[in-house]
């Protein structure tokens, strides 16, 4: 559950929400351990652990989103391609020339 607090972090932000967990022993003790290995408080630790987990998740959530989008526009234009227009022509003849082809 969030609450407003009046914390500020290294960089001289506000924190001003709160987030709670519960976690058994052994799990708080991998915490302390892995944010001791670190040089960190578990505060610090938890906090930037959470913050990279969140943002990996929707950087997959969107490159799914983007894929998948993609893959429906590229087939899209296979099965219903687009009229040649004199654009596309000038292309290929001055490709074509460049090439020597």
């Amino acid at each position: 559950m969030a609450t407003p607090t009046a914390k500020s972090n290294r960089l001289g932000r506000a924190r001003a929400e709160r987030l709670e967990t519960r976690l058994t022993t052994e799990q708080k003790r991998l915490v302390e351990r892995a944010a001791a290995l670190q040089g960190r408080t578990v505060t610090d630790f938890v906090l930037a652990s959470v913050q990279e987990a969140a943002r990996r998740a929707i950087e997959e959530h969107q490159q799914l989103e983007l894929s998948v989008r993609d893959s429906e526009a590229f087939v899209e234009a296979l099965l219903n391609p687009k009229p040649v227009n004199s654009r596309l022509r000038d292309t290929v003849r001055r490709y074509r020339e460049a090439i020597g082809v």
